[in-house]
Protein backbone atom coordinates (compact mmCIF):
# COMPACT_ATOMS: atom_id res chain seq x y z
CA UNK A 1 0.00 0.00 0.00
CA UNK A 2 1.04 3.28 -0.59
CA UNK A 3 1.86 5.92 1.94
CA UNK A 4 -2.05 7.02 3.36
CA UNK A 5 -3.09 10.55 4.58
CA UNK A 6 -3.96 10.33 7.97
CA UNK A 7 -7.90 9.86 8.34
CA UNK A 8 -7.54 8.78 4.39
CA UNK A 9 -10.58 5.91 4.03
CA UNK A 10 -10.35 2.83 2.00
CA UNK A 11 -12.39 -0.02 1.36
CA UNK A 12 -10.82 -3.32 1.77
CA UNK A 13 -11.59 -6.76 0.94
CA UNK A 14 -10.40 -8.45 4.45
CA UNK A 15 -11.86 -9.21 7.43
CA UNK A 16 -9.16 -8.33 9.88
CA UNK A 17 -7.77 -4.46 10.53
CA UNK A 18 -4.38 -4.41 9.11
CA UNK A 19 -2.04 -2.48 11.15
CA UNK A 20 -2.42 1.15 11.31
CA UNK A 21 -5.88 1.61 10.07
CA UNK A 22 -9.44 0.90 12.04
CA UNK A 23 -12.29 -0.35 10.52
CA UNK A 24 -15.02 2.04 9.78
CA UNK A 25 -18.04 1.20 12.02
CA UNK A 26 -18.45 3.73 14.73
CA UNK A 27 -15.68 3.27 17.36
CA UNK A 28 -15.12 5.67 20.15
CA UNK A 29 -11.92 6.41 20.58
CA UNK A 30 -9.52 8.08 22.73
CA UNK A 31 -8.14 11.36 22.08
CA UNK A 32 -5.07 10.87 23.98
CA UNK A 33 -4.13 7.92 21.66
CA UNK A 34 -5.52 9.19 18.35
CA UNK A 35 -4.31 13.14 18.14
CA UNK A 36 -3.67 13.52 14.76
CA UNK A 37 -6.71 11.68 13.12
CA UNK A 38 -8.76 14.07 16.04
CA UNK A 39 -7.12 17.12 14.27
CA UNK A 40 -8.46 15.72 11.10
CA UNK A 41 -11.88 14.58 11.82
CA UNK A 42 -12.68 16.15 15.15
CA UNK A 43 -16.20 15.07 16.38
CA UNK A 44 -17.95 15.05 12.75
CA UNK A 45 -18.84 11.60 13.67
CA UNK A 46 -19.51 11.74 17.23
CA UNK A 47 -17.20 11.48 20.77
CA UNK A 48 -17.47 14.27 23.58
CA UNK A 49 -14.29 16.62 22.18
CA UNK A 50 -12.93 16.37 25.43
CA UNK A 51 -12.00 13.03 25.76
CA UNK A 52 -13.00 10.81 22.94
CA UNK A 53 -14.17 11.11 19.19
CA UNK A 54 -15.84 8.78 16.82
CA UNK A 55 -14.84 6.93 13.58
CA UNK A 56 -17.89 6.89 10.94
CA UNK A 57 -19.58 4.35 10.95
CA UNK A 58 -20.06 3.08 7.17
CA UNK A 59 -21.87 -0.12 8.47
CA UNK A 60 -24.85 -0.43 6.01
CA UNK A 61 -24.01 2.52 4.37
CA UNK A 62 -22.80 3.95 1.28
CA UNK A 63 -20.63 6.77 1.26
CA UNK A 64 -21.50 10.09 -0.72
CA UNK A 65 -19.70 13.22 -1.74
CA UNK A 66 -20.27 16.11 0.71
CA UNK A 67 -21.81 19.32 -1.74
CA UNK A 68 -20.74 23.03 -1.05
CA UNK A 69 -23.27 25.51 0.28
CA UNK A 70 -25.67 26.76 -2.64
CA UNK A 71 -25.48 23.37 -4.88
CA UNK A 72 -26.78 23.71 -8.38
CA UNK A 73 -30.48 22.88 -8.94
CA UNK A 74 -31.13 19.10 -8.62
CA UNK A 75 -28.18 18.60 -6.19
CA UNK A 76 -28.94 18.25 -2.70
CA UNK A 77 -26.74 19.63 -0.03
CA UNK A 78 -25.03 17.34 2.34
CA UNK A 79 -22.82 17.75 4.80
CA UNK A 80 -19.98 15.96 5.84
CA UNK A 81 -20.93 13.46 8.57
CA UNK A 82 -24.91 13.72 7.94
CA UNK A 83 -26.50 10.37 7.67
CA UNK A 84 -30.08 9.74 5.84
CA UNK A 85 -31.33 7.10 4.38
CA UNK A 86 -33.63 3.77 5.04
CA UNK A 87 -33.29 0.26 4.18
CA UNK A 88 -37.04 -0.45 3.62
CA UNK A 89 -39.77 1.75 2.73
CA UNK A 90 -43.50 1.80 3.30
CA UNK A 91 -45.79 3.06 0.83
CA UNK A 92 -48.72 5.24 1.29
CA UNK A 93 -51.51 5.85 -1.03
CA UNK A 94 -50.47 9.49 -1.41
CA UNK A 95 -47.19 7.49 -3.06
CA UNK A 96 -48.80 5.29 -5.04
CA UNK A 97 -49.44 7.15 -9.25
CA UNK A 98 -53.44 7.16 -9.97
CA UNK A 99 -54.32 4.16 -11.69
CA UNK A 100 -57.35 1.54 -12.03
CA UNK A 101 -57.58 -2.19 -11.58
CA UNK A 102 -59.70 -4.17 -14.68
CA UNK A 103 -62.36 -6.18 -13.13
CA UNK A 104 -62.24 -9.43 -14.53
CA UNK A 105 -65.70 -11.69 -15.30
CA UNK A 106 -67.01 -14.36 -17.36
CA UNK A 107 -70.84 -15.31 -18.40
CA UNK A 108 -71.79 -18.89 -16.65
CA UNK A 109 -74.42 -21.10 -17.42
CA UNK A 110 -75.66 -22.60 -13.52
CA UNK A 111 -75.49 -26.23 -12.78
CA UNK A 112 -77.09 -26.30 -9.48
CA UNK A 113 -80.69 -27.41 -7.94
CA UNK A 114 -80.33 -25.43 -5.08
CA UNK A 115 -80.11 -21.28 -4.55
CA UNK A 116 -77.98 -21.42 -1.42
CA UNK A 117 -74.21 -20.13 -2.55
CA UNK A 118 -74.68 -21.66 -6.08
CA UNK A 119 -75.80 -20.84 -9.56
CA UNK A 120 -79.18 -21.52 -10.28
CA UNK A 121 -79.67 -25.00 -12.72
CA UNK A 122 -79.27 -24.84 -16.81
CA UNK A 123 -82.04 -22.61 -17.97
CA UNK A 124 -79.95 -19.18 -16.29
CA UNK A 125 -76.91 -17.75 -17.71
CA UNK A 126 -75.32 -15.22 -15.01
CA UNK A 127 -73.19 -12.43 -16.48
CA UNK A 128 -70.56 -10.42 -14.52
CA UNK A 129 -71.70 -6.92 -15.66
CA UNK A 130 -74.74 -4.89 -15.67
CA UNK A 131 -75.72 -1.80 -17.60
CA UNK A 132 -77.20 -0.38 -14.55
CA UNK A 133 -75.47 0.57 -11.31
CA UNK A 134 -76.28 -1.93 -8.78
CA UNK A 135 -78.46 -1.02 -5.98
CA UNK A 136 -76.52 -3.12 -2.94
CA UNK A 137 -72.73 -2.60 -1.90
CA UNK A 138 -70.59 -5.37 -3.00
CA UNK A 139 -69.38 -8.22 -1.17
CA UNK A 140 -66.05 -7.76 0.63
CA UNK A 141 -64.62 -10.61 -0.87
CA UNK A 142 -65.47 -9.86 -4.56
CA UNK A 143 -63.47 -6.11 -4.27
CA UNK A 144 -60.65 -7.13 -2.32
CA UNK A 145 -57.89 -4.93 -1.65
CA UNK A 146 -55.10 -5.01 -3.53
CA UNK A 147 -51.53 -4.43 -1.96
CA UNK A 148 -51.21 -4.31 2.26
CA UNK A 149 -49.22 -1.88 3.23
CA UNK A 150 -45.86 -4.19 3.95
CA UNK A 151 -42.64 -2.51 3.66
CA UNK A 152 -40.14 -3.35 0.61
CA UNK A 153 -36.59 -3.15 0.32
CA UNK A 154 -34.97 -0.03 -0.62
CA UNK A 155 -31.62 -1.68 -1.63
CA UNK A 156 -29.27 -1.02 -4.25
CA UNK A 157 -27.43 -4.72 -5.52
CA UNK A 158 -24.61 -4.59 -3.49
CA UNK A 159 -21.30 -6.51 -2.66
CA UNK A 160 -19.77 -6.46 1.06
CA UNK A 161 -16.32 -5.32 1.80
CA UNK A 162 -15.10 -3.43 4.87
CA UNK A 163 -14.25 0.58 5.05
CA UNK A 164 -11.04 1.13 6.87
CA UNK A 165 -9.53 4.60 8.23
CA UNK A 166 -6.06 5.02 9.06
CA UNK A 167 -4.56 6.26 12.05
CA UNK A 168 -1.29 7.14 10.69
CA UNK A 169 0.44 8.34 7.59
CA UNK A 170 0.94 11.37 6.09
CA UNK A 171 -0.53 15.03 7.55
CA UNK A 172 -2.63 16.52 4.50
CA UNK A 173 -2.13 20.02 3.99
CA UNK A 174 -4.93 22.19 3.06
CA UNK A 175 -2.61 23.97 0.68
Amino acid sequence: MSQPYVGEIRMFGGNFEPNGWRFCNGRILPISENETLFQIIGTTYGGDGEQTFALPNLQSRIPIHQTNPGPPPGISHYIIGATGGVESVTLTTQQIPVHSHVAIGAAVTGDQTSLDNALPANSVTITPYLNTAPDAPFNPAAIGPAGGSQPHENMQPYLCVNFIISLFGLFPSQT
